[in-house]
């Protein structure tokens, strides 16, 4: 049975959980949104670690649907979980592969201890997906969770909390 799921407005960077999800591009180095956000916020030595990563784990990057965890450095949290959900503008529309994402997240977050987990919205901005969807989807697998992990779905701005409210109310 899942824990506790919620939604909220908010700065991922400024929760105090376990872990939180980055939104990550397959190169691990930071980039826009979230990503960047993240990395800004962690300081220096989060770049450090996912430079290491890619050097000795994922020289070609990490794979859409992949998750690996690092260090939170100056975030609140302990942990940092970073996957790469499909990019609808390339041509990535499978839905299984935002699933494949939300889950190998949550094993991994499973997998260092965390009992609190925190999820942007994986693939809703630049990446193209519709915000339903992204909702229909990330809900979908926090609630087949068969563990215990309290998750926070931290949505940017009041529309994308008020579409994920609305498809909760559906499920």
């Amino acid at each position: 049975m899942a824990g506790d799921i919620s939604l909220i407005s908010g700065d991922i960077t400024e929760l105090r959980v376990d872990a939180i999800v980055n939104a990550a591009n397959s190169s691990l180095l930071g980039g826009g949104g979230v990503d960047g956000a993240i990395h800004r916020a962690a300081g220096p030595e989060l770049l450090a670690e996912c430079r290491q990563i890619r050097r000795t784990r994922y020289p070609e990057g990490l794979p859409v649907g992949e998750a690996v965890v690092t260090g939170a450095y100056q975030l609140p949290c302990r942990w940092v979980i970073h996957t790469v959900g499909p990019n609808r503008n390339i041509g990535q529309t499978d839905p299984r592969l935002l699933a494949s994402a939300l889950r190998n997240s949550l094993a991994e977050a499973y997998g260092v201890g965390a009992c609190s987990l925190a999820f942007p919205a994986i693939s809703g901005g630049v990446y193209g997906w519709n915000m339903e969807e992204v909702a229909r989807i990330g809900l979908n697998v926090a609630l087949e969770d068969p563990g215990e992990m309290e998750i926070t779905f931290c949505l940017f701005g009041s529309s994308a909390l008020d579409v994920w409210k609305r498809v909760a109310a559906r499920l």
